[in-house]
C-alpha cells in the first residue's frame, strides 16, 4: 500500500495563513496604486478619480532631473557590474575546482550578507578620503558604489546560467581547432547572453531603487528619484509621491517579468 507524501498545503490553517501573508504583502501596494489616482491632496482620503498627480509629477523639473540621474546611474552601474560579474562567473565556473574557491564566492556575494548600512558607512569613509585628496565630488562615486553593490545581483543568474550549460559544446569547438577566444565568442557567449541580460536587469532594478547607499555617498545636488521622494516625505506627503511610486513599481514589474522570461528553463 503506497503512502501519501507530505504536502504542506494540507496542514491545518495553511490556506488562511497564506492568505494573510499575501494580503500583508500586496494590499499596501494596491492601496498605493489606487490612491495615486486620487484627485485630492490627501493620501488617506479618497476625493475622486484623477490623473492630476501624474501630470504634476511630469511637470516637476526636480522629478525630471532626479529621474534622468537615476536612470543614468542605474544603467551605468548595471553595465559595469554585469561586465565584472560575467568575468567573475567565468573564472569560478569554467575551470576545475581550486583552493580558495569558496572564499572567492563568499567575497563576491559579500554585499548580500553584510547589512547595507555597513557597506554605506564604509563607502562614505573611503570616498571621503578620496574627495579630500583629489577634490573631485562628481557622480563617479555613486556609480562606483552602486556597481560594487550590484555585482552579486548580476553574478548569481550568470553563474546559474553557466552551471546549466553543457561544456561538451565548448569541447567540440576546441576539437574543431577553435581557439579559446573563438570558442567563447561563437559558443559560450551566445548561450550565456540570456543570463547576462537577466543579471543586467536585476542589477538595474537594484540600483534604481537603492536609498541607503545613495544617501550616504551622494554629494549636494545628486538626488536620485528614491532620495528625492524620501526628502519630499519628510517635508509634506502628497499623492504625487504615490504617482511616482506607481511608475517605479510598473517599471520594476516589467523588468522582473523580462528577468523571469529570460531565466525560465525550456522543456
Amino acid at each position: 500500500m503506497a503512502t501519501k507524501g507530505f504536502v504542506i498545503s494540507r496542514l491545518p490553517g495553511f490556506n488562511p495563513i497564506a492568505g494573510l501573508v499575501f494580503v500583508g504583502l500586496y494590499l499596501p501596494i494596491i492601496i498605493l496604486v489606487v490612491y495615486s489616482f486620487n484627485a485630492g491632496r490627501s493620501v488617506a482620503g479618497w476625493e475622486g478619480f484623477s490623473l492630476h498627480w501624474y501630470t504634476v509629477a511630469w511637470e516637476n523639473d526636480a522629478v525630471k532631473a532626479a529621474t534622468v540621474r537615476s536612470l543614468y546611474l542605474a544603467a551605468s552601474a548595471a553595465v559595469i557590474s554585469t561586465f565584472l560579474a560575467t568575468l567573475a562567473a567565468l573564472g569560478t565556473t569554467r575551470r576545475k575546482a581550486f583552493g580558495g574557491q569558496t572564499f572567492i564566492y563568499v567575497m563576491i556575494n559579500q554585499p548580500l550578507m553584510v547589512p547595507e548600512v555597513v557597506s554605506a558607512v564604509a563607502l562614505l569613509i573611503f570616498f571621503a578620503m578620496i574627495k579630500q585628496a583629489t577634490g573631485y565630488a562628481g557622480m563617479g562615486y555613486l556609480i562606483a558604489a552602486h556597481s560594487a553593490f550590484c555585482i552579486p545581483f548580476a553574478y548569481l543568474p550568470i553563474r546559474a546560467r553557466l552551471e546549466g550549460m553543457d561544456m561538451t559544446l565548448e569541447t567540440a569547438a576546441s576539437d574543431l581547432y577553435a581557439s579559446n577566444w573563438q570558442a567563447f565568442r561563437f559558443v559560450t557567449l551566445p548561450l550565456l547572453l540570456p543570463g547576462i541580460f537577466a543579471g543586467m536587469m536585476l542589477a538595474f532594478v537594484t540600483s534604481l531603487d537603492d536609498v541607503v547607499i545613495t544617501v550616504f555617498v551622494k554629494s549636494a545636488g545628486q538626488d536620485t528619484l528614491p532620495t528625492y521622494m524620501l526628502g519630499q516625505i519628510r517635508r509634506q506627503v502628497t499623492a504625487e509621491i504615490n504617482a511616482i511610486s506607481t511608475v517605479l513599481l510598473a517599471l520594476t514589474v516589467l523588468l522582473l517579468t523580462l528577468f523571469v522570461l529570460l531565466t525560465r528553463k525550456k522543456d
